[in-house]
């Protein structure tokens, strides 16, 4: 089976293939069946916006579609940048989001400064179905951007029990332990009582 991922980004192409390719379905970017969509994330909830994106591909492509919708809710900022993360303040790249999340908490102390990753996935079925997940990983936000992985915030998302970076871990290391590998692991047990024949 052939799920569309309602993204252009190649890091949740990359961590949904790893996680989802035991269910023998073949995870697909949208520019792979032809289609280039913007969709407006105008949802106030991580799972209205995945439901959002999933619903309109697979409206335009026929296919069974997936997307995820996360992002870093601080709780020195009051949830923020929570389902803003990917646009937070107006910033073009992940550098510049980054840069102006550690400058909002500039001053604020290590023990006041958790936060967590939240993931909701959404995955529309030509027949109208819709099977959802949802999961968290909690952490801090570091002082300074570590390591050379992940995408987003990962550099400055601590994970105080290992003492590291989401951008400090492996692939592996990231999946066992993150917001979208929990939520992925969920989807896939709902995922596949709903594809399975009765």
């Amino acid at each position: 089976m052939k799920l569309v991922l309602a993204s252009k980004n190649p890091g949740k192409l990359r961590e949904l293939q790893e996680i989802l390719g035991s269910l023998g379905v073949e995870v697909l970017l949208e520019s792979q069946v032809g289609l280039d969509l913007e969709v407006e994330e105008t949802g106030t909830t991580f799972e209205e916006n995945a439901f959002l994106k999933a619903d309109t591909v697979m409206k335009a492509s026929g296919l069974p579609a997936i997307a995820d919708d996360s992002g870093l809710v601080v709780d020195a900022l009051n949830g923020a940048p929570g389902v803003y993360s990917a646009r937070f303040g107006g910033k073009e790249s992940d550098a510049a989001r980054t840069a102006l999340l550690l400058e909002k908490l500039e001053g604020v102390p290590a023990e006041k400064r958790t936060a967590r990753f939240v993931s909701a996935i959404a995955c529309r079925l030509p027949d109208g179905r819709t099977v959802t997940a949802k999961g968290s990983c909690e952490g801090v936000v570091a002082d300074a951007p570590r390591g050379q992985g992940g995408f987003g915030y990962d550099p400055v998302f601590l994970v105080p029990s290992l003492g590291k970076t989401f951008a400090e871990l492996s692939a592996e290391e990231k999946n066992q332990i993150s917001h979208r590998g929990a939520a992925l692991r969920a989807f896939a047990e709902k995922f596949r009582e709903a594809v399975e024949p009765c």
